[in-house]
Order: structure tokens, then C-alpha cells, then sequence
């Protein structure tokens, strides 16, 4: 191609996949611009490989817990360099989805190079000049190493690095208790590995209910990981991390998920006016519009939400505003799941957070799945699902901390972004016996509770009272 592009986008993970086949499907015409290898952190160092680990984990888990449904246990044999190339398996079945010959069958012109904002309307890649009407910055993130004391001398794992082993580590630590490290922690311990996982908030999984905070450390205990909250690592020494509780962890492997930082140097953004915030993200507006006429930002180069579907829903977003001059805000109702055992997902707010706006008049609604058949049948009873209203009942938040929580999750956010009341949950029919029935319990109980309350009763007295009288009549 030559000439004036429409669309020039800066990235090749998901936002700029998604982004650059849209474009092309319209006609349009379109560039991407990747350094590396199409299909980004998702691809070759997040969702799929972590996925592909999780499930070899599980099953690990299952056979030596196969007496939970009635079988003898087994403790299973692990090939650690077998399960890498179950990852690896995965990584290139999925790979021709993400591929640039993909997208150049698509219409888009792949240019597999660094790419540099020179002047407004003008990025340059491979000796060229692009000349554009418009840009999307989709440069995605990268993990973040802490300036501690010794760290760097002990090569520590990161999510960049991780995909290379062919041996299980011994003794692994996690740094960070987030979602990547409480994963991680978590497959590495039913593969084998000793774990100990560091975390210097007072627990993990901070952004979530304080419920499922505890869920999660308890089944990461009972995995055989130490878990350490509320310590802070002080340095790295002879092959030790040491803490500031005084404790000493001897490791053989370190990991780092401690957190991502935008990729955002050497793109030339302050030539084309972009502004970036402290952290290097792109400050964007409700519909990703950056400081720079015609560029928008998406994914995690934003710093909002860093996950693969809302890279997916920021590219949709900012694709139709830049291409069109649609006015598509970015959704307010985004769910996301941590995938350990059991999954958390969430959306909207959480209990904390909806007291913070409504204080005592925030309607809440819980059951445990310690009580759903279907998990009673499938020997995993544990869990919990939270539903969080308004004053007025209005469904503003839920949690499914469960087996199976990340499936169930997409209804809820369905009846949160219409602003349905709770009892919607409870109205829709479920199909028994399923785990997705553990949200539809809480809302039935939230329902009885309200049915059956004083006023509720005193009111319905003489009602009934008087249906019973006339119907005697009959």
C-alpha cells in the first residue's frame, strides 16, 4: 500500500488485532505495526499459556483428590518439560488466529518493525513514512521488576521468561499476590513445586471481597503453598529472599508478578502531542481519545483495565470513534475473573465499595455452594456468590467466588449494565443441576427474606385473611 492510511495502529496484541480486522472489514485502509510477534502478551505470555499450566494443574489436583467423588486417589507423575509442551501445543494451535498472514489475507498491511510517532499524521517503521488519518496506540505492558537489593543478580521469572522452563523449580517464591501470582502460585504447587508466595498487603487478591480473599488463601494453603501477607522483602542474598519480619526463604527460582508498567517509551508520543500520565500510560477520555487529534489509545497501554476482553472491547470503542466519529463510550460494566481454584470473577462493585456510596442502605444477598446440589454432586462444595444493590435493589455488583465462577459471571454482568433489580437474577430460570445456580440462590433467598419480614407478613394477613373469606363464599 501507499498513500494516506485511515487507520495506522501501534501493536499487535489483542487491541491491535481486533482493531486492525475491524478497519479492514470496513474497507478501510489499514496498517499494523508490530516489533515483535502478532498475538501479543495473551498469546505468547498471559491468558494461553497461564490457561494451558492452570489446566494441567487441576487435573494433577483432581487425581490425587479423585476420592472427593467416590475413586482412589493417584498421585500423578509430572513430566514438568511434558506439560511445558501441552503449553507450548496450545500456544501454536492458537498462533494462525493471531498470525500477520492472517491479517494481510484480511486487507491489513503488516509492517513487523519498530514504529515511532515523527510529526502529527506521520509514524515511521522499517524506513518508511506513514501518513495517517488516524492512530491507535495498542502497545500493551510489560511486567515490572522492583528495585530490590540483589533482585536482578538472582535472574528472577517474570511472565516474559516463565514459558522457557523445562524443569520444575524445587523451591519457588512469588513475589505478589495479585491474580498472576495467586494463579501461579497455585499450578506450581500441584505440579510439585514448594511455593511461597509474598504478598506486603495484609491480603491477597486486594480488589476483591475480603471473603473471597480468605477463600482463595485457605485453598492455596491447603495446596501445601506458604502464604506470607503483610510482609515486605527487603533483599535478595545467597539465594534467600529475606523479609522484614526477619524471616529468611530459601528458593531455587524467583518470580516476579509484582505488577506491569505501559509500554510507552520510544514511540515519539510528545511529537504527535500525546500525553502520558506518572506510570507511562495514555491518558484517554470515555472514548479513548488521547490529547493528540485523531490518535486513541487501547488495552493496557491505558492503564484501566489490563485484560484481554477489555483490549477486545477498547478496540471495538476506539476503531468505530476514529474511523467514523462515532461517540462509543467505553462500557462502565466490565467482569474479570482470577483463575485459581476456585475462580474469582467479579463485576461492579464490591460490598466496601457500595457502602462507600450508600452506606447501611446497600442491599447485599449471599449463598454458599457448600449448599448447591450440583456442586454437592461434583464433590466441590466450596464457594460463595455475593450480589450487591443499591437502596433500591438495583444489581450494582457481584462476586462468584466458586468452581466455575468466570461462566457464571457473565449473566450478572448482563443484568448489571441493564440495571436490573437483584430479583431478575432470581427470576430467570436456571437450568438444574448447574453451578451456575449458586448467584440465582442468593437472589432467592434475598427474595424469601423480603417476603417473609414482619412488615411483609403484617401486610399480608389481612389480604389473605379476606381471599380466604370471599373463597368460602364460593
Amino acid at each position: 500500500m501507499s498513500g494516506r492510511y485511515d487507520l495506522v495502529v501501534l501493536g499487535g496484541g489483542t487491541a491491535g488485532l481486533v482493531a486492525s480486522l475491524i478497519a479492514a472489514g470496513t474497507g478501510a485502509r489499514v496498517a499494523l505495526i508490530e516489533r515483535d510477534r502478532t498475538g501479543g502478551d495473551c498469546l505468547w505470555t498471559g491468558c494461553v499459556p497461564s490457561k494451558s499450566l492452570i489446566a494441567a494443574a487441576g487435573l494433577a489436583h483432581r487425581m490425587r483428590h479423585a476420592d472427593a467423588v467416590g475413586l482412589a486417589p493417584v498421585e500423578p507423575r509430572i513430566d514438568f518439560a511434558r506439560v511445558n509442551d501441552h503449553v507450548w501445543g496450545a500456544i501454536r494451535t492458537i498462533e494462525p488466529q493471531d498470525s500477520p498472514e492472517r491479517l494481510r489475507a484480511a486487507g491489513v498491511d503488516v509492517i513487523e518493525a519498530e514504529g515511532r510517532f515523527t510529526a502529527p499524521g506521520r509514524i515511521e517503521a522499517a524506513g518508511r513514512e506513514l501518513r495517517w488519518r488516524t492512530a491507535i496506540i495498542a502497545t500493551g505492558s510489560r511486567p515490572v521488576i522492583p528495585p530490590l537489593p540483589g533482585l536482578a543478580d538472582a535472574d528472577p521469572l517474570t511472565t516474559d521468561t516463565l514459558w522457557e522452563l523445562r524443569e520444575l523449580p524445587g523451591r519457588l517464591v512469588v513475589l505478589g499476590g495479585g491474580p498472576i501470582g495467586c494463579e501461579l502460585a497455585q499450578s506450581f504447587a500441584r505440579l510439585g513445586s514448594q511455593v511461597t508466595l509474598v504478598e506486603m498487603a495484609d491480603r491477597l487478591l486486594l480488589k476483591e471481597e475480603p471473603r473471597a480473599s480468605a477463600l482463595v488463601a485457605e485453598r492455596l494453603r491447603a495446596d501445601g503453598v506458604a502464604v506470607r501477607t503483610a510482609v515486605r522483602a527487603t533483599a535478595v542474598r545467597d539465594g534467600e529472599l529475606l523479609l522484614d519480619s526477619g524471616e529468611a526463604i530459601a528458593f531455587d527460582q524467583i518470580l516476579v508478578a509484582t505488577g506491569r508498567a505501559p509500554r510507552t517509551d520510544d514511540l515519539g508520543l510528545e511529537t504527535a502531542g500525546v500525553r502520558v500520565d506518572e506510570r507511562g500510560a495514555v491518558i484517554v477520555d470515555g472514548r479513548l481519545r488521547t490529547s493528540a487529534a485523531g490518535v486513541y489509545a487501547a488495552g493496557d497501554v491505558t492503564a484501566l483495565l489490563s485484560f484481554t476482553h477489555v483490549a477486545a472491547h477498547h478496540a471495538r470503542v476506539a476503531t468505530s470513534n476514529a474511523l467514523f466519529h462515532t461517540c462509543t463510550k467505553v462500557s462502565a460494566t466490565l467482569p474479570w475473573v482470577t483463575f485459581t481454584d476456585p475462580e474469582v470473577a467479579r463485576v461492579g462493585l464490591t460490598e466496601a465499595q457500595a457502602r462507600e456510596r450508600w452506606g447501611e442502605r446497600v442491599v447485599t444477598a449471599e449463598s454458599d455452594y457448600a449448599l448447591l446440589d450440583r456442586a454437592i454432586a461434583a464433590g466441590e462444595a466450596y464457594g460463595f456468590a455475593k450480589l450487591v444493590g443499591d437502596p433500591r435493589g438495583r444489581l450494582v455488583g457481584a462476586t462468584v467466588a466458586a468452581p466455575a465462577g468466570g461462566e457464571a459471571i457473565a449473566e450478572l454482568t448482563a443484568w448489571v449494565a441493564r440495571g436490573e433489580k437483584i430479583d431478575a437474577v432470581s427470576r430467570t430460570v436456571h437450568a438444574y443441576p448447574t453451578l451456575a445456580e449458586g448467584p440465582a440462590r442468593a437472589a432467592d433467598q434475598h427474595l424469601a427474606a423480603r417476603y417473609s419480614s414482619p412488615r411483609m407478613r403484617m401486610v399480608a394477613r389481612p389480604v389473605l385473611a379476606t381471599l380466604r373469606a370471599v373463597e368460602r363464599r364460593r
